[in-house]
């Protein structure tokens, strides 16, 4: 059960941002397994001034059609398995149009602890959801 923040900057259609959200979302499904509505995303636009992606040494440049990703996500996988989810995302977000060089994205692990979906309770703790196997 990724959480998924992505990041754009302001000017793409609803259509555009939908495709982008989706094409990120189906790669996870892709390459994690996880069920299709096991899907939590937040998708924000910037003005172009709010969004900072300079080279980070590769010798290449961003332009305005940026996408940052932020991938939350329990702790397990191999460096093989995200690896697969990048070039995946990758591939996904050029079939709707985003150019190599701005697909960004950060991963972030935690643990079952780290989780709340509602009532005030860790839910993985309690007991209430099973543990997603990392696989």
């Amino acid at each position: 059960m990724p959480l998924v923040r992505i990041d754009l900057i302001t000017g793409r259609t609803p259509e555009e941002v939908r495709a982008i959200a989706d094409a990120v979302h189906q790669a996870i499904v892709d390459e994690y397994g996880i069920p299709a509505r096991d899907r939590f995303q937040v998708v924000t636009e910037h003005p172009a001034t709010h969004i900072i992606a300079e080279d980070a040494g590769l010798g290449f440049e961003r332009t305005e059609g940026v996408v940052m990703i932020q991938v939350f996500t329990q702790a397990g996988r191999s460096d093989e398995a995200k690896q697969a989810l990048y070039a995946t995302v990758h591939d996904r977000l050029a079939a709707v149009g985003v150019a190599s060089e701005d697909v960004f994205i950060g991963y972030v692990e935690n643990g079952p602890q780290d989780w709340s979906f509602g009532f005030g309770r860790a839910q993985y703790v309690t007991g209430e959801l099973s543990v997603p196997s990392s696989d």
